[in-house]
């Protein structure tokens, strides 16, 4: 038997159509069911996997949405910040969006889900960020606000992207139904 020359990798190989078999299985079932309905075992019959073969991989049910969100297999169509030429009008428009999108039967975990996914594994919570855009589209769009003068100069643009996606986070960890005018009233609160 000839000599290994390196370390060994135990377990199955990680196959990449069961993976991407996995993802898409997600995606559709979250698009048919939403999140609250969406389970390991569902996942995996979909799929042609095992339970196993999933929990080997990933952590928790969050952690594949998650992964199915970053590949563009869940949610293709992610509100993005308008540009009309009006910040407030924009930012407000953006974060209805964000509040419809939760609001949609069965997605109200969907925003609890990613949290919880970014909290079991930083390398997760980098990977949505980038993936997700929210803090490069959204900082971007304020920026050029900031550029010809609709915010002030010394607007700390970082801490209000914070703000304003914690704003919105906060809320969805809340489990309340929100105000008819939440976006427009957290959107103005920022900017007053």
């Amino acid at each position: 038997m000839p000599a290994s020359t390196g370390a060994r990798r135990r377990g199955a190989v990680r196959s990449e159509e069961a993976r991407l078999a996995v993802l898409e299985a997600t995606g559709r079932l979250f698009a048919a069911r939403g999140y609250d309905h969406l389970t390991i075992e569902g996942i995996a019959a979909e799929a042609s996997v095992s339970k196993q073969t999933i929990y080997r991989w990933w952590s928790s049910k969050s952690a594949v949405v998650a992964d199915a969100l970053i590949e563009d297999m869940l949610l293709p169509d992610r509100p993005v910040v308008p540009d009309t030429g009006d910040i407030r009008a924009d930012l407000i428009a953006w974060m209805q969006d964000l509040v419809d999108l939760v609001a949609q039967p069965g997605n109200d975990g969907l925003v609890r889900s990613l949290v919880a996914a970014a909290c079991e594994s930083p390398d997760i919570g980098a990977r949505l960020n980038d993936a997700l855009g929210i803090t490069a589209t959204v900082s971007t769009r304020i920026e050029a606000a900031v550029a010809v003068g609709q915010l002030p100069a010394d607007l700390p643009v970082m801490e209000f992207v914070r703000a304003l996606v914690g704003g919105f986070v906060l809320h969805s960890l809340e489990r309340t139904e929100p105000a008819p005018d939440a976006a427009e009233r957290l959107v103005r609160a920022l900017l007053h």
